[in-house]
């Protein structure tokens, strides 16, 4: 079976009758860094909006699954400024928050000088074969313009018998559930966006990115295309994320 890759088109519309000019969900990553360069200041902000308020909670549930200790070495891919390290480090593993966007990581610095910050591509890990126990990437799969190959190389940086746990935004479980939330992102948030924002394209852009993500089988199948074995997920707050998890090797 071909890797699937998920390379979205979507039209650009208006708010007030005026174009939108943003990354469309093709995914240029000199446009997509570039957009994040622009909200990293008020990213994690941004993240609490589009979860309802639940980013901390899912945060929580995510660290209790890698289950972070001391000696333990953890890349965090895409992560921005920190906000998923940062439990990790706590714990006291080694943890690298790997992020393409330089003002992601400036922000980042800022916020918490105990993380080790690196700017790398998702695509590209700057990193040896067989390095971590443990891959992770938070909000941030979605953003790469090459799904298939953000996870073929995160399963080369880690260990046989590593992990990878994966959460992001995916398809709410229930029907009438999953048409509110839909019509809430896609109706109130530029409106949000439009007032608290200079650069509501970039809102936008995430909002729909999440609507056309894969929902968590289909991103499972990718997994395991893509090398991963043992692939299973949870579902956090009806399903407004999911957490993949997969092995390098079968689990014993």
């Amino acid at each position: 079976m071909l890797p699937i890759k998920f390379g979205f088109v979507c039209k650009a519309y208006s708010l007030e009758n005026k174009p939108v000019v943003r990354a469309n969900l093709n995914k240029d990553p000199d446009d997509v860094s570039k957009m994040f360069d622009g909200v990293a200041n008020r990213y994690d902000f941004l993240n609490d909006l589009l979860s309802l308020g639940r980013t901390k909670a899912w945060r929580k549930v995510v660290t209790a699954i890698i289950a972070p200790k001391a000696g333990m070495k953890i890349l965090d891919i895409a992560a921005g400024t920190g906000s998923s390290s940062e439990p990790l480090v706590k714990k006291g593993a080694d943890v690298i928050a790997l992020d393409f966007s330089e003002g992601m990581l400036a922000a980042g610095r800022k916020r918490h000088s105990g993380i080790k910050f690196q700017h790398g591509d998702a695509l590209k890990l700057p990193f040896e074969e067989n390095t971590f126990d443990v891959t992770t990437i938070s909000f941030g799969l979605r953003n790469t313009n090459d799904t298939t190959l953000a996870l073929k190389e995160a399963l080369r940086v880690t260990k046989e018998s590593g992990r990878i746990v994966i959460c992001e935004f995916s398809h709410p479980t229930n029907k009438i559930f999953r048409v509110i939330y839909l019509k809430y992102l896609m109706r109130a948030l530029p409106v949000i966006a439009k007032r608290i924002s200079k650069n509501p394209a970039a809102y936008i852009y995430l909002a729909e990115s999440i609507q056309a993500w894969p929902n968590q089988s289909a991103l499972a199948q990718v997994m395991r295309q893509s090398g991963w074995e043992s692939v299973s997920w949870q579902d956090l707050t009806f399903g407004i994320v999911a957490v993949h998890i997969g092995y390098k090797g079968q689990v014993a």
